[in-house]
């Protein structure tokens, strides 16, 4: 079977971890803090905190940014459900935003709908899925012009760009997920850049029980940490991370030029956008027996996301005991129900994703 994700370790990542074990300096140290000094240097971030996941980056990016209970949280309904999640642990409000049916991402059309439906709104979390930047240049200019903070989940879209300039430095800030399966890992982790440096700090107490001096604790905090065995992974990955995102794109752009089936829609690409295919997406009516055809050729797949995230029983509940009806977001309802995402991972051999590409062509409901 190809699988749909596989991490790219070699000896780097395990001598980097049998050094640490040996010197015996697990928790949270230097290697964590090298590991944020250059992960933020690398990506052109001017500050960041490590974390111990990427859905607590969220918790601590929107907590941080003032989301108090009974606060109106713009987001998206296609992602997955850590980003709401988060939202519920500040005790606000998810309000959904439909997508694009081409990029997947929250429309400039339905965000500007939102806001008029929810003048009150005064933050927007988005999502680059798969990959692909948001509309960010515009959707800055709609969110400045209504007050509007705009925290970027980058969860999928590690080096992305969009006009040029890296995701997660357009709104106040930006957070990333280090999971196994993601362009690039720590094993579990997360990470919150930002251009402010106050904002960073305060992030940083809420990430170590309220402080950043032992035992000098100011305000109620968690233990979010990350270890050092992850960041010296991190560190390892970080000399990868260029390579590997070039391999994605060069096996989605095989598929690109190559996928000719009328029975599969191809995903689309902003211009104005650096995709890093964290992963290729297709979409077809015939889902069901396209993922069965898959599984019969050895080839992994997955379904990113089934169920919208306004359909998911804990938010429907959530809503509900706050008075708040069901939202409809038809989009993001219709493509859930037909995307399928093929491996583009850059374990992949050429001889894969001629492979893929091919059976793909053969294909026939």
């Amino acid at each position: 079977m190809i699988p749909i994700a596989k991490p790219l370790i070699d000896q780097r990542e395990i001598q980097a971890v049998l050094n640490i074990m040996e010197e015996g300096n697990l928790a949270q140290g230097e290697q964590v803090f090298e590991f944020e000094k250059q992960f933020a240097s690398h990506f052109q971030y001017s500050y960041a905190a490590s974390l111990c996941n990427g859905t607590v980056a969220l918790h601590v990016a929107l907590k941080a940014a003032g989301v108090r209970s009974g606060d109106v949280v713009l987001t998206t309904p296609f992602s997955f459900i850590a980003t709401s999640n988060a939202i519920l642990y500040c005790n606000a409000i998810p309000s959904f935003v439909d997508i694009d049916e081409d990029t997947f991402n929250i429309s400039l059309e339905s965000l500007q709908e939102a806001i008029k439906k929810n003048p009150n709104a005064k933050y927007l979390l988005l999502v680059h899925l798969y990959g692909q930047p948001c509309q960010m240049t515009d959707i800055m200019h709609i969110c400045n012009e209504h007050g509007i903070t705009v925290i970027e989940d980058c969860a999928q879209a590690h080096g992305a760009t969009y006009d040029t300039k890296p995701v997660g430095s357009f709104g106040l800030c930006g957070t990333f997920s280090f999971y196994p399966t993601k362009n690039m890992t720590t094993g579990e982790g997360g990470m919150i850049t930002s251009s402010n440096e106050n904002f960073i700090r305060y992030c940083k107490k809420l990430i170590n029980h309220g402080s950043t001096t032992r035992y000098v604790h100011e305000i109620t905090g968690f233990n979010y940490r990350l270890t050092n065995i992850a960041a010296v992974i991190g560190l390892a990955q970080l000399q990868k991370i260029d390579g590997m995102n070039s391999l994605r794109k060069k096996n989605a752009h095989y598929y690109l030029e190559n996928i000719h089936n009328s029975a599969v829609s191809l995903p689309k690409v902003d211009p104005r956008a650096d995709h890093v295919y964290h992963q290729f997406s297709l979409k077809t009516k015939y889902r069901d027996e396209f993922v069965k055809y898959l599984t019969s050729k050895k080839i992994g797949f997955g379904i990113h996301y089934p169920i919208p995230i306004h359909h998911q029983g804990n938010i429907k509940e959530y809503l509900q005991s706050m008075g708040i009806k069901s939202q409809s977001c038809p989009v993001a309802e219709a493509v859930s129900q037909q995307v399928v995402s093929i491996p583009v991972h850059p374990a992949l051999s050429n001889e894969d994703v001629s492979y893929i590409c091919d059976t793909i062509n053969q294909f026939n409901p």
